[in-house]
């Protein structure tokens, strides 16, 4: 895992060169992609300049060497007393098993729902009562899911310390959820590095990236698509 070398050691609450690098492998990929003139639409209706698939930094080895370290740095520098992860199905469950696998840690991963048949688990892998467990996220949007699978994993017995994801949009509703639930996020990256790296390196213009900020001040307003 040479490649690590590419991020900051030294972290506290946020790293502004970890987040400035991740976002550079994201837009490279294009697993976030910005496209402002040509939205796409969410499942609410919403439309979007934004779309989300960290999916496809597991296809890059590179990135996906970069992207992971960078998870466990996450881990080891803001919960350092982590005795196991456990991924959010299904795309935190690729994650949460590299990230383990760097670690050495234990790992699992929590279901949506319960299994229908066998165990009738929902939660895959050993969580003895009183485990120190990090979640690990691919994406953090209203927040929802990720609440769910920390109570699911504190009505276990677990001793849940955070999350740790790749991106988060900042959604006020998301960030709300969390407080709510008394759960602590610490991403790679977000929305706000993204555009501005995105910006940087001309992957938007200037009234793009005026349009993406004005979207995410009220994703339910269609406004932005009409900002100058």
């Amino acid at each position: 895992m040479s490649n690590s070398a590419t991020y900051n050691n030294k972290r506290t609450a946020f790293d502004i060169s970890l987040a400035q690098a991740a976002a550079k492998e994201l837009l490279k990929i294009r697993a976030v992609f910005l496209s402002p003139q040509k939205p796409f639409t969410w499942a609410s209706g919403i439309r979007s300049p934004i779309y989300c698939d960290n999916r496809l930094t597991l296809s890059y080895p590179e990135v996906r060497a970069r992207i992971e370290c960078g998870l466990a740095k996450l881990v080891t520098q803001n919960f350092s007393d982590c005795e196991a992860v456990f991924g959010t199905a299904t795309a935190g469950i690729a994650h949460a098993a590299l990230v383990a696998d760097i670690l050495s840690l234990p790992m699992g991963y929590v279901r949506a729902d319960a299994k229908s048949h066998g165990r009738n688990n929902r939660i895959e892998g050993v969580l003895p009562k009183g485990k120190k467990v990090v979640v690990v996220e691919d994406l953090i949007s209203t927040g929802g899911s990720s609440v769910e699978v920390v109570n699911a994993l504190r009505e276990a017995g677990a001793e849940v310390l955070g999350i740790v994801s790749i991106f988060t949009y900042e959604l006020k509703a998301g960030e709300e959820q969390l407080k709510t639930a008394n759960v602590k996020n610490i991403s790679l990256t977000n929305f706000s590095v993204l555009t501005e790296v995105a910006l940087s390196e001309s992957y938007i213009t200037p009234r793009e990236h005026r349009m993406l900020s004005a979207f995410m001040q009220n994703p339910s307003d269609p406004a932005w698509q009409s900002i100058e």
